[in-house]
């Protein structure tokens, strides 16, 4: 079975965002944290550790999860492949 141009492209962009966004992850995840204390600075009154550890990252998934959705809903409308409503 041949793939349509339209399919390799819509792939190639998820995948490239994909891999963007867990990269962002993988930064927020483990270089933050491995980090964070060394980095001994205030962040809104609390240590930056405790911050990224408590807050900051939870903040940062949300957000990746959210941007995901979005740009995935837009590159369905733009490759014709959106849900029915």
């Amino acid at each position: 079975m041949k793939v349509s141009e339209n399919h390799q492209a819509y792939w190639r962009k998820n995948l490239r965002i994909t891999g963007i966004l867990l990269g962002i992850w993988f930064v927020v995840t483990y270089v933050l944290a491995f980090f964070a204390r060394d980095l001994s600075f205030n962040f809104f009154g609390w240590p930056f550790s405790f911050y990224m550890a408590a807050q900051g990252s939870l903040i940062i998934y949300v957000a990746i999860i959210w941007f995901y959705a979005h740009y995935m809903n837009n590159l369905d409308i733009e490759h014709g492949v959106q849900e029915e409503e």
